[in-house]
């Protein structure tokens, strides 16, 4: 068998009689697979199986190099076209300051307009496990002042010692 799973070329190709389609489109019919592969030899291309469940099974002469080319080329433009979303991580602490909370989010903002996710994360130390709430209440603050430029994706929730939300660039 070929490289690629379920791919029958040439002498691969079990089969007795085949439905048989040129490159072109020509319709050769039913033959049997020795006569196919005659024609596919004499135009210097190759028999791929293309519908091994069919009755007959189908084949077409093709030049499978060429066409495996194009589907890599195909695969290629369609993973050029995917956007990769990139999350930057604030990290902050239940005892941060006022001006340290601006300069924060100073850069959740930046990173907002460059269309990027931001993961504000408070660590919770010690005892500040015991009330998980005040982390909460950090990052309700935090939202009051990325409202207006984000949208929540994820409300403030309890993960190990942190208190995680995810802010993503507001739509529109």
């Amino acid at each position: 068998m070929s490289k690629e799973k379920d791919v029958y070329l040439n002498e691969e190709i079990r089969a007795s009689e085949v439905r048989c389609v040129g490159d072109d489109g020509t319709a050769y019919g039913v033959i049997s697979r020795g006569e196919a592969q005659d024609i596919a030899n004499r135009m210097g291309l190759d028999l791929v199986l293309i519908a091994p469940d069919a009755k007959p099974p189908v084949c077409k002469i093709m030049d499978y190099g060429k066409f495996r080319y194009q589907q890599e080329k195909k695969q290629k433009e369609a993973k050029k076209k995917q956007k990769v979303i990139e999350v930057k991580e604030i990290k902050l602490s239940v005892k941060i300051a006022q001006n340290d909370i601006n300069y924060k989010i100073k850069h959740a903002q930046e990173f907002l307009e460059e269309g990027k996710h931001v993961k504000f994360r408070v660590f919770l130390k010690g005892r500040e496990m015991a009330t998980p709430d005040i982390g909460v209440v950090m990052l309700e603050r935090i939202w009051e002042l990325v409202k207006d430029y984000a949208d929540r994706d994820k409300v403030p929730a309890l993960e190990g010692r942190y208190v995680n939300m995810l802010v993503t660039p507001k739509k529109g």
